[in-house]
């Protein structure tokens, strides 16, 4: 069994707005968590975050940026559990950015929850993405 979080949303920016609160560690960590994120295909970097659920989480995100199609497509490994070294959760966080008139359509794809451990991962997970695409749309509508 595995299982996927899809999510999208529609934005009024452009894609080079969108972009901009993807791949800028400051504005990443104003609705996502803090990071320590470059957008360099090969660079490691981590989510911080205290964890509201603690079962079997240590709070840490360890992630590498896999690819990127600048304003178009961003995607990076998320690993998480009690340790970078024995993750329970590796899975994959897709971007995609799609122009719509003079905005954009952001589709979230995160994939990899696999068997009966990771399904308590996927329920929470699948909800906070909602509430962080939330966040990103307050954040833009600030700016």
């Amino acid at each position: 069994m595995e299982k996927e979080i899809q999510h999208q949303f529609t934005f009024e920016q452009s894609p080079e707005t969108v972009w901009e609160y993807l791949t800028n560690s400051e504005l990443l960590a104003q609705w996502l968590m803090p990071n320590d994120f470059k957008p360099i295909v090969g660079h490691k970097f981590q989510f911080g975050t205290k964890p509201k659920y603690p079962l079997g989480f240590d709070g840490r995100i360890y992630c590498e940026v896999l690819e990127i199609e600048v304003f178009k497509k961003l995607v990076y490994s998320w690993k998480g559990g009690l340790s970078k070294e024995k993750p329970s959760l590796d899975s994959i966080v897709i971007w995609t950015l799609t122009p719509e008139g003079n905005g954009t359509i952001l589709t979230l794809e995160h994939k990899g929850f696999k068997g009966m451990k990771n399904y308590l991962a996927y329920i929470i997970m699948n909800k906070g993405w909602a509430k962080i695409g939330k966040r990103l749309t307050k954040q833009l509508n600030v700016t």
